[in-house]
């Protein structure tokens, strides 16, 4: 077996209703532990699901003393239960991806070693397999993300990034809707820090249902890029000084 690539390191995982996926997520995760990572850790963050996903997850935490799982009491958004697990994360690298199933963990592999030139690694999907309305709202989404921010990133919402825990402590997470993965990227790039980018697979959803192309999960995600822009580029309030007094 060769080395593992990283000394330490935090997986978690958002999940909402995946009591069909969640299990061979967390399976494949296990599996490729001992050839990632020497001292490893597991978040499955709960976000209030109510078809036995929490079951299943606080299952695998009794079985296994690197897992733990963090329930909200309702759904409270997915940029909430990212917010819960960076913060949940004690391990010096962060990795997550969703509990959809629509990832290969094992391409976790592939992009731990780019660390080596970076502080963050957001990956892109090669082929999005997702249906036409969700590919559609995904180009306009990431045109805004450039037209408004400057984010020269491809896929920025694509989730299955790892970040070093120092870029994560410097981050102020607001966004409790999709937005949340622009607001993080962003923020890093603001600051400076090292961005690389690789491609991975993409698969279908086998079971479950996405919440993407809701319209409340859409309009949440409008007002948080008006919130983000006017927060960084807005309008300061003038200053008051003795003369207007």
């Amino acid at each position: 077996m060769n080395e593992p690539f990283v000394n330490e390191l935090s997986i978690f995982f958002p999940v909402h209703n995946e009591v069909h996926n969640l299990p061979k997520l967390l399976e494949d995760t296990i599996a490729i532990l001992p050839e990632i990572c020497r001292d490893p850790e597991i978040i499955i963050v709960d976000d209030g699901s109510d078809d036995g996903s929490g079951v299943i997850a606080d299952q695998y935490s009794k079985k296994h003393s690197f897992i733990r799982v963090i329930h909200h009491e309702g759904n409270k958004g997915y940029g909430a239960a990212l917010k819960t697990g960076f913060k949940s994360a004690t391990k010096a690298l962060i990795f997550y991806t969703d509990g959809d199933g629509q990832f290969n963990i094992r391409e976790l592999k592939l992009i731990l070693p780019l660390l080596s030139q970076a502080d963050v690694v957001s990956a892109y999907r090669v082929k999005r397999k997702d249906p036409w309305h969700r590919l559609m709202n995904t180009k306009i989404f990431e045109f805004s993300v450039f037209l408004f921010f400057g984010l020269k990133i491809k896929d920025p919402d694509c989730a299955f990034k790892v970040y070093r825990k120092e870029v994560i402590d410097r981050i102020d997470m607001r966004s409790n809707g999709a937005m949340i993965d622009v607001e993080m990227l962003f923020q890093a790039q603001q600051q400076g820090y090292r961005i690389v980018q690789r491609g991975v697979e993409h698969y279908p959803r086998v079971s479950g249902e996405s919440s993407g192309a809701n319209l409340r999960v859409i309009f949440r995600a409008v007002r948080e890029m008006s919130a983000l822009w006017f927060r960084r580029f807005g309008r300061k309030p003038k200053k008051t000084s003795s003369a207007d007094l």
